[in-house]
């Protein structure tokens, strides 16, 4: 009996390819090949990442489709009306990386308000206790987190930062009881006003749905204190870039500072506002780097396999 023919669009683990092959006809075919409509004709399972548009003109191309699989945790790409309607499943993995990002983040933060300087040549006395005088960063313990978006990693994020001691306040929109936390949790839900005027670091992880673009604007950054640590490493459509360049000249003097993981569009172009502005950070989407969180996303594939065999999928989108 032949196997369903699935077709990859991006990279996945080696390990998770391989044991995908075993189950499946497994075709790679990149997302921008000219061939891959050629292929999608008689494909039967789609796995793709993070530049793969899901869309009805794409899903029309395959009549035969049954599951789209996405190896990562947003699902932005991917248009799940279309999919619904067109009777095709959509899997996902949706806790693949929270510990990947969390730990990048916090990295980011204390590049923030931590500053480090490494010593990799003799430095004479006085020069030594100029750099002492120089590198005075900000204790953590006395400043506040805004976390915008208490999803899994909104969680985590705070769960670390309450072990440091740190205040958190959140915003999300479900309600604390909705969001069934633990009664002891114990960030404080705001509304958003109070979140931004409020917070020292405000770390954005939220969704990237249409009504979320460019939840930070103009009107949010004049709310921020100008000496407010921004940190994106959830979508880039998240942020109005013009916007944010005009905050980063405002506050380049008073501390103010953002730290970008993630662009739109991406990779940035040339001619990206942001560049050249030497208090916003640019980073090239490394949230999610680790060989344990690529490995788990890239799992998603057990799924995959699970729908083509008429099973119910461990993590439905």
């Amino acid at each position: 009996m032949a196997k369903p023919k699935v077709i990859l669009t991006e990279h996945l683990d080696d390990v998770c390819a391989d044991w995908l092959t075993e189950h499946v006809d497994l075709i790679r075919v990149p997302h921008d090949d000219a061939t891959l409509a050629d292929h999608l004709a008689s494909a039967e399972g789609l796995v793709i990442r993070t530049y793969t548009q899901i869309t009805p003109e794409l899903l029309a191309k395959a009549p035969k489709l049954r599951v789209v699989a996405r190896a990562g945790v947003g699902l932005d790409n991917v248009d799940l009306a279309a999919c619904r309607k067109a009777e095709v499943s959509v899997v996902y993995t949706p806790d693949a990386n929270t510990q990947a990002v969390v730990e990048y983040v916090w990295g980011l933060i204390a590049d923030a308000v931590r500053p480090r300087y490494t010593m990799d040549h003799y430095v004479p006395p006085p020069a030594f206790h100029d750099l002492r005088q120089q590198h005075v960063g900000r204790q953590l313990d006395t400043m506040v987190l805004g976390v915008l978006g208490m999803g899994r990693i909104g969680r985590r994020m705070a769960e670390v930062a309450h072990a440091m001691g740190v205040r958190v306040l959140y915003n999300d929109l479900l309600k604390r009881r909705e969001l069934n936390l633990p009664d002891d949790e114990p960030s404080e839900f705001v509304d958003k006003r109070t979140l931004y005027t409020t917070c020292d670091i405000l770390t954005i992880h939220t969704d990237g749905r249409k009504d979320n673009h460019h939840l930070i604007n103009a009107d949010v950054l004049k709310q921020l204190k100008p000496s407010c640590v921004l940190i994106n490493a959830a979508r880039g459509m998240l942020i109005d870039n013009d916007a944010l360049a005009g905050w980063a000249d405002r506050v380049k003097d008073k501390g103010g500072a953002a730290y970008l993981d993630v662009h739109d569009p991406e990779p940035p172009p040339d001619d990206y506002p942001l560049f050249g502005k030497p208090n916003v950070k640019l980073l090239p989407h490394l949230a999610s780097r680790t060989p344990n969180a690529m490995e788990n996303m890239s799992w998603v594939v057990r799924d995959v396999v699970r729908v083509l065999n008429g099973q119910p999928p461990h993590y439905p989108a």
